[in-house]
């Protein structure tokens, strides 16, 4: 009896535990997509490499308490598409690529875990560095068979009823996914109740208080994508900027917790594309959004959880190419991305068709490193001449193809040779199915520290924050 009654106080006291254990009430949902393991260990190997060390310099999420990673397969491929990835994350439940929030046959809607916030009174803001159509952002509002119905998805954005949503803009406003031409989705989300504002400084002076708003890039500035952090200026809109802004507007006058997703969408851009400079920015350039939100749990640490992870890897990027030394530290000398190389040397070829192969070298050495910093070898430089001669002489005009760019091969082919030079690898230029990190703070934090699918992710931060879903 002695034993049993042991046993009954043990078991009660562990009951009264998990009762009493705190549930958060703000929770932030960090995604950044096609990061891989590798892209955060490049970031971490490439800041300690600037400063003359080997190894590593770890970052804050790397010093966050729990670690796990997860699978990332969808329902019907082993590599995932943004469509199926994005609404394992949301929905916790897996579904064909291309699909966004629905199952396989893209009829029966899956209830995300930004609806579960909304229905328990949480404000909900939905974020990202790419449109607000995007296949990411949208599996936590939209409910369609295929990532491709832009002007679709948009439009559900008045009935999800969310308190923000913020992004460079949309892509398809006035035409349906079968190409017939409609009212600006725009005029049809004022329409429904939601304030519509621009630019990076919309939220200094004002919370637009009461209000549901949808944060856009300025109208003269691209509605694809923010610009790459290593291509932005101070007066270009950031991601820094926007999760700023979404804390502020979603913090504001509310003791009930709000959630808010945070897509870091051009990593996987730039991976798309094996640009790995532009790629170490991205990633860096996240890392503002996640020290963001480590400060605002500093202020609230029993009441904030952090969740940062992947919808998929992107590239198959390795750290690491052959040689035993590492030589990370050369990216440095890379200014501008691929995308803007490839621009610059279009310009030239107009004001200038005829350049020769100095302008040319000129212009790769000014923007990259090549050929004055970064030592090239005959070979390589033969390479890039023969691309050269194609495009300024023979005026046959080459480029390099990835999902998100069509770029001059003499770019494609600069940025190559330096990722080569600086140990870097690309297995492709798609998805992989490699594993994704999963780290997390504060509370129920503690539900992250093992391998887990990727559907798992929503239903923990469910459990811990005692969400219906």
């Amino acid at each position: 009896m002695k034993y049993k009654s042991i046993v009954a106080t043990i078991f009660f006291s562990l009951c009264c535990a998990a009762l009493s254990y705190g549930q958060p009430k703000y929770i932030f949902y960090l995604i950044g997509d096609g990061m891989g393991l590798n892209h955060v260990n490049l970031s971490e190997i490439y800041l300690a490499e600037s400063k003359g060390k080997i190894g590593y310099q770890p970052q804050l999420l790397s010093n966050f308490p729990y670690v796990g990673f997860a699978s990332t397969n969808s329902l019907s491929h082993g590599v995932t598409d943004s469509g199926a990835g994005g609404t394992a994350l949301a929905v916790g439940k897996k579904t064909r690529n291309g699909n966004i929030g629905t199952d396989s046959l893209g009829t029966t809607p899956y209830k995300s875990i930004a609806f579960a916030a909304k229905e328990k009174g949480l404000k909900v803001g939905i974020t990202t560095s790419v449109s607000v159509d995007h296949a990411t952002p949208a599996s936590f509002y939209a409910h369609q068979p295929s990532r491709n119905n832009y002007y679709e998805i948009a439009s559900e954005i008045p009935a999800s009823g969310f308190d923000l949503f913020a992004g460079a803009g949309f892509l398809k406003p006035t035409t349906t996914y079968d190409k017939k031409e409609v009212v600006d989705v725009h005029k049809e989300i004022e329409k429904k109740g939601y304030t519509i504002v621009r630019g990076k400084s919309a939220f200094s002076n004002s919370t637009y208080e009461g209000k549901k708003v949808v944060w856009l890039n300025e109208k003269s500035e691209s509605s694809e994508s923010l610009k790459y952090a290593i291509d932005q200026n101070a007066n270009d809109m950031s991601l820094e900027d926007i999760t700023r802004g979404a804390i502020k507007k979603l913090s504001h006058n509310n003791n009930k917790g709000f959630f808010l997703m945070v897509e870091g969408g051009k990593i996987d851009w730039s991976s798309h594309a094996n640009d790995g400079a532009t790629t170490l920015k991205e990633v860096l350039d996240f890392y503002k959004t996640i020290q963001l939100a480590y400060e605002f749990y500093q202020k609230y640490p029993k009441e904030t959880l952090i969740v940062v992870t992947a919808d998929h890897e992107t590239g198959g990027l390795a750290v690491g190419n052959g040689s035993s030394t590492l030589n990370t530290k050369i990216l440095s000398h890379q200014k501008i991305s691929q995308g803007s190389l490839s621009a610059l040397i279009g310009n030239l070829r107009k004001e200038k068709p005829n350049a020769t192969w100095e302008d040319v070298k000129t212009l790769i050495s000014e923007n990259t490193g090549l050929f004055a910093a970064v030592k090239v070898s005959e070979k390589d430089e033969k390479e890039l001449h023969k691309a050269y001669e194609k495009s300024f002489v023979n005026h046959e005009n080459e480029t390099s193809k990835s999902l998100y760019a069509n770029d001059d091969k003499i770019a494609s082919l600069s940025i190559s040779i330096l990722n080569r030079l600086a140990s870097l690898g690309w297995a492709s230029g798609g998805h992989s199915g490699a594993y994704v990190p999963v780290y997390a703070i504060g509370e129920g934090a503690e539900l992250f520290n093992h391998k887990m699918d990727n559907t798992d992710i929503p239903k923990k931060i469910a459990q811990a924050a005692q969400l219906n879903f």
